[in-house]
Formats: structure tokens, C-alpha cells, sequence
């Protein structure tokens, strides 16, 4: 029955052909003969299987010639009919996912410029180019990436971060080695471009350093599950502020630091931190102890993100600097909230509180802001700082920002 059905199929084939192709009078002799044997060998076939017996089909007219049939309907369609097989399976299709454009990394410039203007004093340097910034990030493979940022400041070019990390390591441990911000509380960690005023707080850059505290080494991170969400980071590093925090002793410093998170409900989450800075100088009998809590409460309504977002963070840092086991306790921290007015606007205010680590003298500044996310890619802020330090008569201040980025980096808010 299969070579009858395809002998049909062929011959309907090849009558289409032939009409279309407007054949000769032979050819349409030679097909209506072979459709007359055709019906003879199904009528033959047919009479069998109602017997119940397997009967010998009958022969080919004679004058039925298939190579000319097959040669004449080969001419018509302009290939081998006989070559059955779909060309289009043997295709092959051959990824080149590490091309040139996946093997090139990430690339983004930030620039930040400000302007300043104050009520006292002599003005000097009122237009600034606080910071570019030119990243590179590339995902290495799957478990391991990279992200190298160079900061251009003050004329000067210098790697504000360089390092590797892995992912998806035994125990859902996380890697990175290199120089990295360090996680001391919540915004050190931050990119300067990203906080949410035109500098660090008062009291990081008077305890971790002017541009807060970063460090090469390693850094181990580990985040459990329960009661909310935890995170652990355990770093040990040379700490970049050497200086400041230690007298360059060169020795390992050390740094712990706890977050918790919780989902209040749908609109509303917190999170609250505690971090722990430790180093020593041994030639001048140096112990250096930094420690900090961090809290932070943001409402955004899932329905108003884009408009609607309301965040009240805060930081207190403890500062111990002891010679032969002799040194002061210093305080200091700041209060900040950031309210978006809508989809653009979002305006600020933060309150600075830091005692000296030399004499201990009291520095206190408030600071209200106003930012404008003209797009994804650029931001203004204009910005009023008043500043009181202990015997010293207070200093206004207004500033304005203009930040802008290219390249997939943005603006990280971390």
C-alpha cells in the first residue's frame, strides 16, 4: 500500500508539473498510461485483500518508462525529485556569544561638577570638578566578574575600586578580592555621585577618612534567611586610610559587619546594621577602634513608586584612638531624609553631629536639599549647608551640582 500511495503522490506531483509546465502530447500519453497501470495493480490489490489472500501485484505496462518519467519531471522542477531529504535539517546553528562586543567590558563615565558660593570669607574655588569616574564591569563567567572604577579628582587619577568576585561558592558564600569601599554602615559603601548629598557625612569623613574608608584585601559575604533577612560581611584588608586610622602601620585591619532586613508590608521595609572597625600600629603602640550602628526606614507604595518614596536613614559611629592603651571616645553621626515630591523631584534634609577625635570639639551642620532627575543619565542638586563649630562663628554655604553618566553604570543607589 506505501509504494501504491507514493506512486499516487508522485503522479498527482508530477500533473501538476506538466500543467504548469504545458508538456507534450508524448508526456501526456506516457502519464495516462501510468495512471491506467496504477488503477490496475489498486483494482488488483483491492481484490486480494477482500479474498483474505496476498495476491502478486500486477506488472508494469510495459511501455510505462520511470527513468524518463522521473528525467522529464527532474527538468520541470529544476532538482532531483528523488532527494527526499529536507536540506534545511543539516543546517547548523553556531552561537558566538564570546564575540568582540561580549568580550569588550562595561563601560561608564560619570562627571561631577559643582559650584559653590559662601556668606563669609574669601571665595576661592567656587566652581569645582569634584569627580570623573570611569568604570569598567564585565561578567568573566558565570561564577566570577570584575568591576574597575578610576576616579580623576584634583588632577590626580587614581583607582578608587579594583577587584574580582565570585559567585555561587560552597555554603552560598560570596568573594571579592581587590580594593573595594568598605561595608562600614550604609553609606561608605556608596559611590560620592550616589549619596544623597554632595558629600559623604561629617562624621565618615572625619573618622574613615576625607573620602570615607576603602581598602585592598578580601571580603568574605554570606546573607541567611528566617526572621527577615541577614547579611554577614568579614573583610580584612591594608586600609587606604592608613593615615588617619592606623599611622600607615601596613598591618591587617579588620572589619565586621551585620545587616538586617525586614519587610514591614507591602509599602514599608527597615533595616538595621552594626559594624565594627579594628586596627593596630605596633611602633607606636597604636589600637584603633571604630564602631557604628546604621538604620534605615523606606516607604514606597508599590502603586506610587515612581512618585511617591520616603526614606529616614541614620548613623551613630563611636571613634577610639589609643596610644599605650590612652585615648578618648568620640561620637558622631547624622539624621537625613529624602522625600520624592514626584516622578523628578526629591528634596532632603540631613543633621551632621561629630566631636573632633583631637580635642573633641563639636561640629553640627544642617543641610536641606533639593534634587532634579532631569532623566536617567543626568541630575542637578542645589543644596544649603549652615555650619556651627564650637568657638567659631557659623558659615553658610550653597552649593550646586550637576551629575551625568553614560554607559550602563548610572547612578547606583547600592
Amino acid at each position: 500500500m506505501r509504494s501504491i500511495f507514493c506512486a499516487l503522490l508522485t503522479t498527482a506531483c508530477l500533473t501538476a508539473t506538466a500543467k504548469a509546465q504545458q508538456p507534450s502530447q508524448r508526456q501526456m500519453d506516457s502519464l495516462a498510461a501510468e495512471v491506467r497501470a496504477l488503477r490496475a495493480r489498486l483494482d488488483s490489490l483491492r481484490a486480494a485483500l477482500a479474498r483474505g489472500v496476498r495476491a502478486p501485484l500486477a506488472p508494469v505496462a510495459a511501455d510505462t518508462d520511470l527513468t524518463s518519467l522521473r528525467a522529464a519531471a527532474a527538468a520541470a522542477v529544476g532538482r532531483d525529485t528523488m532527494q527526499t531529504a529536507d536540506t534545511t535539517s543539516s543546517r547548523r546553528f553556531i552561537g558566538r556569544e564570546r564575540n568582540q562586543a561580549q568580550l569588550n567590558p562595561e563601560i561608564s563615565v560619570t562627571g561631577d561638577v559643582r559650584g559653590y558660593g559662601t556668606t563669609r570669607g574669601v571665595q576661592t574655588e567656587n566652581f569645582e570638578p569634584r569627580e570623573f569616574e570611569v568604570g569598567f564591569q564585565s561578567a568573566l563567567d558565570p561564577y566570577s566578574h570584575t568591576k574597575i572604577f578610576v576616579s580623576l579628582e584634583n588632577g590626580e587619577v587614581g583607582v578608587e575600586e579594583g577587584y574580582a568576585y565570585w559567585i555561587g561558592l560552597p555554603g552560598h558564600l560570596r568573594l571579592d578580592l581587590g580594593k573595594y569601599r568598605q561595608q562600614f554602615g550604609e553609606l561608605n559603601r556608596w559611590h560620592l555621585h550616589a549619596v544623597p548629598e554632595t558629600e559623604y557625612p561629617l562624621a565618615i569623613r572625619t573618622y574613615l577618612g576625607p573620602d570615607g574608608l576603602a581598602g585592598t584585601g578580601l571580603s568574605l559575604y554570606r546573607a541567611f534567611g528566617g526572621f527577615g533577612t541577614h547579611e554577614v560581611t568579614l573583610q580584612v584588608t591594608r586600609s587606604a586610610s592608613d593615615e588617619e586610622l592606623f599611622a600607615n602601620s601596613g598591618r591587617p585591619t579588620y572589619l565586621a559587619h551585620l545587616l538586617n532586613f525586614w519587610q514591614l508590608n507591602r509599602s514599608t521595609y527597615m533595616q538595621l546594621g552594626g559594624s565594627i572597625l579594628y586596627g593596630t600600629s605596633p611602633d607606636s603602640a597604636l589600637r584603633t577602634r571604630v564602631g557604628g550602628l546604621d538604620f534605615r526606614l523606606t516607604w514606597r507604595p508599590p502603586s506610587q513608586a515612581l512618585y511617591r518614596e520616603w526614606t529616614v536613614r541614620g548613623e551613630l559611629l563611636a571613634f577610639r584612638k589609643q596610644i599605650a592603651g590612652v585615648g578618648p571616645t568620640r561620637l558622631g553621626g547624622y539624621v537625613s531624609s529624602t522625600y520624592k515630591l514626584g516622578q523628578r523631584w526629591i528634596a532632603g534634609f540631613a543633621y551632621n553631629y561629630v566631636e573632633s577625635p583631637e580635642f573633641g570639639d563639636v561640629t553640627r551642620q544642617v543641610i536641606p536639599s533639593l534634587t532634579l532627575w532631569e532623566s536617567e543619565w543626568v541630575f542637578l542638586r542645589a543644596q544649603y549647608q549652615w555650619e556651627k563649630v564650637a568657638g567659631i562663628a557659623a558659615t553658610n554655604q550653597f552649593a550646586f551640582q550637576a551629575v551625568w553618566a553614560i554607559g550602563p553604570h548610572k547612578h547606583e543607589t547600592y
